[in-house]
């Protein structure tokens, strides 16, 4: 196949935005360039609906169960270092059980309650840009039916 025919393609992500009496879930993980800060999120996987893929990825990694409610936005953005584009679905929702003893993926560290100020206050620590404008339009009350999404198999 020459290049002319090869199709580009973006890195699909999901990420769960939880707010709970005025802090929202993050984890801490060991990346490249250090520890930082993100919401539970991830890739989505083959054969996998995008709310399968941010259920998974919230348990596996912050041990929480999650039931998507809402989508808060789809969100496109470049890596300057690596010039990866990621599009991500950004979901809100309610946690369930926690399994305290559950082992964490690869690189998290823990995952923690942070209130909107201590996640702007520390945007040197964050995975990506990312984190806050999901903050942020959570607390500017965007919120869109699930309705939109259509998986078919």
């Amino acid at each position: 196949m020459n290049r002319q025919n090869q199709q580009w393609k973006p890195n699909v992500t999901v990420a769960a935005v939880v707010e709970r009496d005025g802090s929202f879930l993050l984890v801490e993980e060991q990346t490249d360039e250090g520890i930082l800060y993100n919401q539970p999120a991830g890739h989505l996987e083959a054969g996998e609906s995008l709310l399968e893929a941010v259920i998974r990825e919230t348990l596996e990694e912050s041990a929480w169960r999650f039931t998507p409610t809402a989508l808060i936005g789809v969100y496109q953005y470049q890596q300057a270092d690596s010039g990866i584009t990621y599009l991500r679905f950004a979901f809100t929702g309610e946690l369930s059980d926690h399994e305290a003893g559950r082992k964490l993926d690869t690189g998290i560290l823990r995952a923690l309650w942070m209130p909107a100020a201590d996640i702007r206050a520390n945007r040197a620590k964050h995975r990506s840009p990312l984190l806050m404008q999901c903050v942020d339009d959570y607390l500017a009350g965007r919120r869109y039916p699930l309705q939109l999404l259509h998986t078919h198999n």
